[in-house]
């Protein structure tokens, strides 16, 4: 890989040291938008190049990362196995108008060797996925600060699937007084309904054909949301432990307010729902409206043109 040639044909450059980046964005425009991944890219990856190009316009710079993180991932965890397909992620980088793709090795990340300091994620950190991977947010946020660093850019732009990260991310963004605006993509699924994530490629037929519980359940989940979160809860926990032909390991559901603290009463609250289908682990979540609606969303409805079934 080398930065010394400009793209070509809607290729884009590809660069994998410190030098060649540096080179890169001081050629480039200053207005720019970084989409950071692990590889295994598909299209809701895709989405959020086209949200960042979009934030850029046609004359900034795009700019993606492809680096699976060691910090990241515990001994026990699927470092090794993850997917790496970098031929295919940069052909679909090409096609959602990247400029430049920052592939760095770990000994470009981490030059000085196992870090004495990193970002420190908080009580947030060790809730939920931080039960399970009490490290994983500490390694998350330290590469971003880090990637953030290195490309300097106007935006970042994270899904909502992993609303636990990019809850965290946010708040490390307020807390630093990092001159970043982070812009959250909205959840991109399958066909089927089962959100996309690049650990979907590990489920057999038979385990993805199970995993389609999770957005049925926060389907049934959100139906609810009017009698409470404790509704909500046990509607999905119903439907995610029902006997099923492959192992379900429920990790949790939740239901908090939008920055991941106590569910409210009434009003908006984020359903987080992550369960082991068959080994793999999968996370997904979406918005809930708790509580009644109020005494006049009818009067408001109408006024607005939204039928309300009467």
């Amino acid at each position: 890989m080398s930065g010394n040639n400009p793209p070509t044909s809607g290729a884009p450059q590809v660069v994998a040291t410190r030098a060649e980046l540096k080179e890169a964005l001081a050629a480039a425009p200053p207005r720019r938008a970084v989409v950071m991944t692990m590889g295994g890219l598909h299209s809701g990856h895709g989405e959020l190049m086209s949200l960042g190009r979009e934030l850029v316009g046609p004359d900034g710079h795009l700019v993606a990362t492809i680096f699976v993180n060691p910090l990241q991932f515990a001994a026990n965890e699927d470092l090794a196995k993850y997917p790496r397909t970098f031929e295919d992620d940069v052909a679909l980088c090409g096609q959602k108008s990247v400029d430049l793709v920052f592939a760095p090795t770990p000994d470009v990340m981490y030059p000085n060797g196992d870090l004495q300091v990193t970002i420190d994620p908080g009580d947030l950190g060790l809730a939920y996925e931080g039960v399970a991977r009490p490290t994983h947010f500490r390694g998350v946020l330290t590469v971003v600060m880090k990637f953030l660093e290195l490309t300097r850019p106007t935006f970042a732009v994270f899904g909502e699937k992993d609303y636990q990260q990019l809850t965290l991310i946010r708040q490390m963004v307020r807390d630093l007084d990092l001159p970043v605006q982070i812009v959250a993509g909205p959840t991109v699924r399958e066909e089927s309904g089962l959100a996309m994530s690049t650990r979907n490629k590990y489920l057999s037929p038979v385990a993805r054909e199970t995993a389609l519980r999770i957005p049925s359940a926060i389907a049934a989940g959100q139906s609810v949301a009017e009698r409470g979160s404790s509704a909500v809860i046990e509607v999905v926990r119903s439907i995610l432990e029902a006997p099923a032909p492959v192992e379900v390991d429920v990790q949790y559901v939740a239901v908090t307010d939008p920055l991941m603290g106590p569910a409210p009463d009434s009003g908006e609250g984020r359903l987080i729902v992550t369960a082991i289908v068959d080994g793999t682990r999968l996370l997904d979540n979406a918005q809930v409206v708790l509580g009644p609606p109020g005494p006049f969303a009818a009067e408001a409805d109408s006024a607005a043109g939204v039928e309300t079934g009467e």
